[in-house]
Parts: C-alpha cells; sequence; structure tokens
C-alpha cells in the first residue's frame, strides 16, 4: 500500500471536524433541501439506538442516500438516511401525504411497544437536529388499559437568514389509534420564516445557558480554588519549614558525640531511607506504561479542551470523539519519551516489552470493553454496534500513526532523559520496613488520596455526566479547563503530602503508592457513577446499563491512568529534590 493510498484513506478523517458538511450551508431559491433520519430509541436510555426505520415506518420508493459525517459520527451510533421528502429552500409545503402504513398484527405490536417504551426519534437538516415522539399512550377512563395512538403528521418550521438555515423546529400532531386493519396516511408540511440570528448563532438554542451557568457551578470553582490554596499552603509549609528544620539537623558537624548519639537515636523518617528510595520499584515495566500513557493522556486532555474552546466542537457531530482519536495518535510520542526514559533511568533492560505496553495498554484496555460492549449492540441489533469498517480504520491509525510515535518517543526518551541521575546512592541490601500506624500504611495512604481531588471535581461531574446521559450539549469548555488544572494541581499537593508522610513511616516503596493515591480519584467517580445511575436517570434494561458502566469504566481507566502519572511525576520531582539537599553515602 503506498503512502498516497494511505493518506488517501485517512484524509477524510481528518476533515470530519464539526464544519464538515456535504455543501456550503448556503441556499438559493428553490434549492433542494434534506431532511435525514437519523436513529430512534427508547428517550430514558440514550444508547440504546436503532435505525428509524427498524419500526415500521413507511418510506418513499426507491435506495435513500446515506450520509457519512466521520469516524466519530459512526462511533457516536448516528446513521443518516434521506428521508426522501421534497422539500426546496424558501418553499412552503402544505399538508401533503408522502406515504401510507397499511397496520397488520406485527405493525401495530411493534409501534404499541415502541409508544410503551416513550421511542423518541431524530432528524437533521442542514446540520441541525430535530427531535420528537413515536406516539403517545392515552389513557382510559375507566380503566389503567391505555389506548396507542401514532403521530401521523410532521410539521416542519424552518428559521433563514438570507441564503442560510438558521433553526429548525419539528412539532407532530393528527394522533391516530393503532388498529390492525386499518391505513394510516402519513403526512408532512413545512413553512419557512426568517429571522435575524447570524449564521454564527444558530447553534445557541441547543445550549442550556441556565443549567451550565448556575450559581452552583461557579460556587464549585471556586471551592476548588480554595481547595488549591489550602493544599499549596500545606506542601509549601512542608517544603520550607518542616524539611528545612530536618536539613539543619541533619548536616550539622560540629555537634559533641553525645549530642550526636541523642540525634542519631532520635533520628527517623525519610533521611534514614536514603539508600533506598531510588530502587527500581517492583514491575517497573508497567509501571513505566502506565506513567507514560498517563502523561500522554494529560496532554491529550489539555489538547481537546483547547481545540473545543478555540473551535466549538460541540456544534458537530462526533467531532470531539473524532479530535479526540486523532490527537491521541499524534500525540504517542509523549507517552513513548516519559516511559522510555524512566524504564531507562531505572536500570530497565528490556525497552522493546516496555515500549509495546505503553503503545498498547490504554488502547486495548478500551478495545477489550469496547469488544464486549459490541457484541451486546450486535445481538440488540442497535446503532451503537460499530462496523467492522469503523474497527479496521481505528486500528489502521494505531498501527501506522500512534504506534511509530510511540516507539520513536521511547528511542528519544532512552537516549535524551534516560541516564540514571539519583541524588543518593542505592545500597545492596535493602533496609526493612518498620511496623507503623494502620493510616501510614501504603493501602490506606492510596485510598485517602484520591478524596481530595474526587471532592474537587464531583461537581463538574456532574454536569459532564448530566450532558451525556440526558441529551444536554456540553460546551461549558472554559470550566472544564480551570477544573482540569485544578484537579492537576491538587492531585500533585496531596500525592506529595502523602509521599512525605510514608517517607517519613521508612517505607521507601513510594512509586507505586504515588500513583495509586492519585488514581484512586478514578475509584470515587466510578462510585459516584453507581449514585448517579440510580438516582439521577431513569435508564433501564440489560443493554444500557451494560453501555453507562462500560462507558464509565472506560472513562475512568482513563482518569486514573492520568490522575496517577501525574501524581508520580510530582512525587518523583518532591523526591529527588529533598534527597538532593542531603549528604549521602
Amino acid at each position: 500500500m503506498s503512502m498516497l493510498f494511505r493518506f488517501s484513506l485517512l484524509l477524510p478523517l481528518f476533515l470530519s471536524t464539526a464544519f464538515a458538511s456535504e455543501s456550503d450551508h448556503r441556499y438559493q431559491q428553490d434549492d433542494p433541501v434534506i431532511l435525514w433520519v437519523n436513529k430512534v430509541g427508547p428517550y430514558n436510555n440514550p444508547q440504546e439506538t436503532y435505525n428509524y426505520y427498524s419500526l415500521p415506518f413507511c418510506r418513499s420508493p426507491g435506495n435513500p442516500a446515506h450520509k457519512w459525517g466521520g469516524l466519530g459520527e459512526v462511533l457516536g451510533g448516528n446513521e443518516l438516511i434521506d428521508s426522501q421528502l421534497e422539500i426546496k429552500f424558501l418553499g412552503n409545503v402544505e399538508k401533503t401525504t408522502f406515504c401510507r402504513i397499511e397496520l397488520d398484527e406485527a405493525k401495530v405490536k411493534q409501534f404499541k411497544d415502541a409508544i410503551e417504551n416513550n421511542y423518541w426519534f431524530e432528524f437533521f437538516m442542514d446540520d441541525l437536529p430535530l427531535w420528537g415522539y413515536v406516539g403517545e399512550l392515552h389513557p382510559d377512563k375507566n380503566g389503567d388499559n391505555g389506548k396507542h395512538v401514532l403521530y401521523t403528521h410532521k410539521n416542519i418550521n424552518v428559521q433563514y437568514n438570507k441564503d442560510q438555515i438558521i433553526h429548525v423546529n419539528l412539532t407532530y400532531d393528527n394522533p391516530r389509534p393503532l388498529e390492525v386493519g386499518k391505513s394510516l396516511d402519513m403526512t408532512y408540511s413545512v413553512k419557512w420564516s426568517p429571522t435575524n440570528v447570524t449564521f454564527g448563532r444558530r447553534f445557541d438554542v441547543y445550549l442550556d445557558y441556565p443549567f451550565f451557568e448556575h450559581q452552583i457551578h461557579w460556587f464549585s470553582i471556586f471551592n476548588s480554588f480554595m481547595m488549591v490554596i489550602f493544599l499549596t499552603g500545606l506542601v509549601s509549609m512542608i517544603l520550607m519549614r518542616t524539611l528545612r528544620n530536618d536539613y539543619a539537623k541533619y548536616a550539622r558537624e560540629d555537634d559533641d558525640l553525645e549530642t550526636l548519639e541523642r540525634d542519631v537515636s532520635e533520628e527517623s523518617g525519610w533521611k534514614l531511607v536514603h539508600g533506598d528510595v531510588f530502587r527500581p520499584p517492583r514491575s517497573l515495566v508497567i509501571l513505566s506504561a502506565v506513567v507514560g500513557t498517563g502523561a500522554q493522556l494529560a496532554l491529550l486532555v489539555l489538547l481537546v479542551i483547547l481545540l473545543a474552546i478555540i473551535g466549538m466542537l460541540y456544534v458537530g457531530r462526533g467531532a470531539i470523539v473524532t479530535t479526540f482519536i486523532v490527537c491521541y495518535a499524534l500525540t504517542s510520542f509523549i507517552s513513548g519519551y516519559v516511559s522510555g526514559g524512566m524504564y531507562s533511568r531505572n536500570g530497565g533492560k528490556n525497552w522493546i516489552k516496555s515500549m509495546i505496553l505503553t503503545a498498547s495498554l490504554f488502547p486495548f484496555m478500551c478495545f477489550g470493553i469496547g469488544f464486549i460492549l459490541n457484541t451486546i449492540a450486535i445481538f440488540y441489533g442497535s446503532l451503537a454496534a460499530i462496523p467492522f469498517g469503523t474497527m479496521v480504520v481505528v486500528f489502521v491509525i494505531w498501527a501506522f500513526i500512534s504506534f511509530p510515535l510511540a516507539l520513536l518517543g521511547t528511542v528519544v526518551g532512552r537516549n535524551w532523559s534516560g541516564a540514571p541521575n539519583n541524588p543518593c546512592r542505592v545500597k545492596t541490601i535493602p533496609r526493612p520496613i518498620p511496623e507503623k500506624k494502620w493510616y501510614l500504611t501504603p493501602s490506606v495512604v492510596s485510598l485517602m488520596g484520591g478524596l481530595l481531588p474526587f471532592g474537587s471535581i464531583f461537581i463538574e461531574m456532574y454536569f459532564v455526566f448530566t450532558s451525556f446521559w440526558n441529551y444536554k450539549v456540553y460546551y461549558v469548555y472554559g470550566f472544564m479547563l480551570l477544573v482540569f488544572l485544578i484537579l492537576t494541581i491538587v492531585t500533585v499537593c496531596v500525592t506529595i503530602v502523602g509521599t512525605y508522610f510514608l517517607l517519613n513511616a521508612e517505607n521507601y516503596h513510594w512509586q507505586w503508592t504515588s500513583f495509586f493515591s492519585a488514581a484512586s480519584t478514578a475509584v470515587y467517580v466510578y462510585l459516584y457513577s453507581v449514585y448517579y445511575y440510580y438516582v439521577k436517570t431513569k435508564m433501564s434494561g440489560f443493554f444500557q446499563t451494560s453501555f453507562y458502566f462500560g462507558y464509565t469504566l472506560m472513562f475512568c481507566l482513563g482518569l486514573g491512568i492520568l490522575c496517577g502519572a501525574v501524581g508520580y511525576l510530582g512525587s518523583n520531582l518532591f523526591v529527588r529534590r529533598i534527597y538532593r539537599n542531603i549528604k549521602c553515602d
């Protein structure tokens, strides 16, 4: 396969951003305007979506066109099909019949099941979404059994500004009872009206300003900011006061013998483990891989947030997902660089194994979860099932972009930052670790370390979860940027404090403890997701439950690796800084 052919295959993926369209969004009088039908499914289960024509809706004869909007759109479970309704720019359409449904027993049952499960559908016109319900259940006056009615008329109201479509609204009426043997005429009408709203502001109507810019959102940012001030002050006190006193006592050279003996007998804490603190951690290959991957994810999240702020990626279908995948591939150099340098500095010999694990760890974990969810989606016949061709495209991006960049980063990291530079020499015989209080054990330090970082983001988690699971468009990426920076600072500070306490307990196994101390934030986020599922949503069924907890697990794995890497790197700088100023054998 030539490089030119590969580029021609991948080019549409990079061009499928928020502004991708089949046209320039400008129309002349009587130009055809396509209404695309997309998906249908239970309103309370956002991921349980099916092809619109999986319900026995009638359609015009012929072979309707399909619209592919990019990699992110397919992964988001979208399949746009031309409705073949005759709509022309600025052309009003009176009530017109476009097809007829002949109701038999099977069709009636399908429609009734859909109405009982509160099915909704989604259309698109000029990349603007329209939503509506399939039908309604009218309760009987004398009993619990209701009458199922199907909405047979769709009224499309289109607002335009000069030669551009600004807003599209869908209303439906003319409910008809579902009775076997009856025929239902499906009708539509189109009305055009001018507006002064500009094209650049046409998506504002879909943004829930009162929800996302509520006072509680601002208060959460302020509260997290105060937590940052407190923690940075605590860390500064440790560095400037406690450690300075330790240095002064440890550096005295003119003490008499009695004072020296008394100091030695009283001496305890982090200074006594200087000969073991830089001992290579257990499972160095795995730790190097997760730290390198976490560093990449931290840069990736920052980059995607900045692109979302600049480019308003929330406007396009799947634009965030496409951007995330492409940026992940392009930032793979960072994971290789950090992992390769760390592995070599700690005396690792099998760098190829480390590189392969770094390049494949997170993608293959996501693939494993995705494979299980995809199997469920295929069984249910849902649009959430990822086509085989899309899987091949994702694999090609990983194999020909992400993996080579990770390899390059590993080679550069080994040569530029892989030389050992420990401030203290590692002793041959490991020092025994004394028994300490239960709250100074690595497991307790690790579990407690995630509480404050979670406390700094849990309000934002509510907004993120609500936007993803409850049909709200998340657009406040400025808030997300602040929360991400606060999370990073809080994680570093908390992990440094935990590492200091652990070293004072004469436990020199700080590497994995610092990682897990920060990564435990993801455990609390996952526990919060359980609470959110049962209290804040009305989801039900095996399909939606699997997707909810599967997607959340994927998110929490990434968050845990990200926070763990940030915590480890911060603790690593702290440990090197404090041991650089003491006398080592």
